[in-house]
């Protein structure tokens, strides 16, 4: 994986705990360390963001999109199959 460099302003507080989990080997490095919690951040607003998203769908319509094309007959009373065909 190709890498930039970036230089940050952190605080001071911060840099003391970082460098404890660094020497306590829990990083093998400060980059390694900031590099996995960024990562770690990122991947918790991506799903935070799917779930908001999702949160809109209106479940009748999702619902009715997927049985669209499935025969009437293994439709329940609301368009919900009732019971999926043998495969």
């Amino acid at each position: 994986m190709a890498s930039d460099k970036v230089a940050i302003t952190i605080d001071k507080e911060l840099l003391r705990r970082l460098d404890r989990l660094v020497a306590e080997r829990r990083f093998p490095s400060r980059s390694r360390a900031v590099q996995e919690a960024v990562e770690e951040k990122l991947a918790r607003l991506e799903r935070t963001r799917l779930a908001s998203e999702s949160a809109k769908l209106d479940r009748r319509l999702e619902q009715a999109l997927a049985d669209e094309g499935l025969p009437r007959e293994i439709q329940g009373k609301q368009g919900e199959a009732e019971e999926w065909p043998e495969y």
